[in-house]
């Protein structure tokens, strides 16, 4: 098995003026390409060649390093263009907004500790809203590591992700990290979010 780039269902321009069309595309073809193909090559001639990428992170304590960061960052990148759009943005519905009422109180609550996890994420890594066995979760984790990881902190199933390396923002927001993480809530993806939850 080979993985691939998944394709985007937006053109580069399409999350502006959130996220700009430079960015995306610098993001998407060098970040994300990089993180495929360098997978690609480790698990080469490996009994991980047959293995789900899911299957590889649930045991990357046994891998190399290579296999965890760019297996971690083929996983993180595929699910962070998945969930989000141009016609992205407003608030969660049905289920999704009931579990969400249920573990955090309200959205605006969600939205303020998921803020909070993106910014004081120290140096690069990702935020997260996670289903742990039916119960949301937010957290965040260093570099390309994720939830699905044994070597996580905090386990779950990933629903939501916000990519804070600078290079997923630096080019429109230089250091303002935390303008970046509220122009995200404008592009996600609520139906694929909930596809996930469910």
């Amino acid at each position: 098995m080979t993985f691939e780039l998944p394709k985007l269902d937006y053109a580069y321009d399409a999350l502006e003026p959130y996220i700009d069309a430079r960015t995306m595309e610098i993001h998407y073809t060098k970040h994300h390409a990089a993180y495929t193909n360098n997978l690609n090559n480790a698990i080469k001639g490996t009994e991980l060649e047959t293995k789900s990428i899911d299957e590889i992170l649930k045991n990357i304590s046994k891998q190399t390093m290579v296999i965890r960061n760019n297996g971690g960052g083929f996983y993180n990148h595929n699910l962070f263009w998945d969930i989000m759009s141009p016609k992205g943005g407003g608030e969660p519905k049905g289920d999704l907004l009931q579990a969400i009422q249920r573990d955090f109180g309200s959205f605006e609550k969600l939205k303020e500790l998921f803020n909070a996890a993106a910014t004081t994420r120290f140096g690069s890594g990702w935020a997260w809203l996670i289903n742990q066995n039916g119960k949301l979760i937010v957290n965040s984790t260093p570099n390309q590591d994720n939830p699905l990881m044994d070597i996580a902190e905090i386990k779950g199933i990933p629903i939501l992700a916000l990519d804070v390396w600078e290079h997923a923002y630096y080019l429109k927001y230089q250091n303002r990290r935390i303008e970046y993480i509220d122009a995200f809530w404008n592009v996600v993806n609520w139906e694929k979010v909930a596809k996930r939850f469910l």
